[in-house]
């Protein structure tokens, strides 16, 4: 489950999340926000008017560029942007593929439309299918892929700022990523609130689990109004952290990794904008992605990616899935030996997990039907 959908908008599967409303925040927020957003339009205005661009900072516009950059010395501060696609080699199904995907089997939950399950409005007064599609999608039944692991390295190498995802399926922090290293844009299951605004109770991770698969409905032990986990549905707004910290992270960044993910669900999409001009751009997609509006491009204001044209200088392109494009920066970088052991390290360690787990419910159920028996044994016998 890693990319909450959203209603009507985002074509590509990579993209099936929400496009929440910005965080309000208070007024001197807003205002700051605006007027930054402001001073972004009119500086990239001015580039496209008068042709300016920053500095070229890679040799060439290629992974091997890429992976010469970051062996300079010169990156210290990467910025990974991911999206559903990162996850989908995990197992974790899509959204909206016309057979297979999520939404083409929501039938046998009875809903007026399928993007219904994840609206907060339907969710108060019907949350059963959420939490019924929450047990079959629950994070803690896929593994981290390819990819999660090489922003773990990057984090060991010391040259990760910080990890933006879409994404809701916890895979970045089961490969190892801190709070502190993550901007969960849409929200995680990591966390659980109580929906009612008087209480907003906190609940953990492993309580939601218990309630999920013991088929029962996530009340608040204080109030008992619904708990749901803290993923951004439509008609909320995503979490205030992740405005405060683009905010100082974005001018910083050194070096923009953009993967899985199809550009189209704002604000996310826009945080491409945010880094200085000089700021090389990769892209590991399936498809590019993020490129320039062409209807604003003909008056000189289109922004996004450009990869193709002569003007182009600091974005890169390369199409492959997110593991395969991850395992070729890394052989690049000499890393690929290091990363593959720690995958294989990794997940022998979930699947052992596992194991100990299923032996300790059997171990529990066994004990629990041994004393079934023998209180019935004992009341026969009275």
């Amino acid at each position: 489950m890693s990319d909450v959908p959203e209603a009507c908008k985002t074509k590509e599967v990579e993209d099936s999340a929400p496009e929440p409303e910005e965080q309000s925040g208070d007024s001197s927020d807003d205002g700051e926000a605006s007027g930054e957003s402001e001073m972004d339009f009119l500086r990239n205005l001015f580039s496209k008017t008068l042709g300016i661009s920053g500095e070229k900072v890679l040799d060439e516009l290629t992974l091997e560029g890429v992976a010469r950059y970051i062996q300079s010395g010169a990156c210290k501060n990467i910025i990974c942007m991911v999206g559903a696609g990162i996850s989908t080699s995990a197992g974790i199904p899509d959204f909206r593929s016309p057979e297979t995907g999520l939404y083409a089997n929501l039938q046998k939950y009875n809903l007026p439309y399928p993007e219904a399950i994840f609206q907060i409005d339907y969710f108060k007064k019907h949350p059963e299918p959420f939490f019924a599609l929450a047990r079959e999608l629950y994070p803690g039944l896929f593994k981290p892929t390819v990819c999660h692991y090489f922003i773990k390295l990057l984090k060991d190498k010391g040259l990760l700022k910080r990890c933006y995802s879409q994404n809701i399926d916890t895979l970045e922090r089961v490969a190892g990523l801190e709070s502190e290293d993550l901007i969960e844009a849409h929200g995680t299951f990591y966390s659980s609130h109580c929906v009612s605004f008087m209480c907003r109770s906190e609940y953990s991770m492993d309580w939601m689990k218990v309630k999920i698969f013991s088929d029962d409905i996530p009340k608040c032990e204080k109030c008992n109004s619904l708990v749901k986990p803290d993923i951004v549905f439509f008609g909320e707004n995503l979490p205030k952290r992740f405005f405060t910290s683009m905010a100082m992270d974005f001018p910083r960044c050194d070096l923009l990794i953009i993967m899985g993910t199809s550009l189209q669900v704002q604000p996310f999409a826009a945080l491409v904008g945010r880094v200085s001009k000089s700021c090389p751009r990769l892209l590991i997609n399936l498809e590019k992605a993020g490129g320039a509006d062409p209807l604003l491009g003909m008056i000189g204001l289109g922004g996004g990616m450009d990869f193709d044209s002569e003007k182009a200088y600091r974005d890169v392109a390369h199409i492959s899935t997110c593991d395969d494009g991850c395992l070729a920066l890394a052989d690049l970088l000499g890393w690929k030996a290091e990363l593959e052991e720690m995958v294989k390290r990794e997940h022998e360690k979930i699947d052992s997990k596992a194991k100990e787990e299923q032996a300790n419910q059997s171990a529990v159920a066994t004990g629990k039907a041994e004393t079934g028996k023998a209180e019935t044994g004992k009341t026969k016998a009275e």
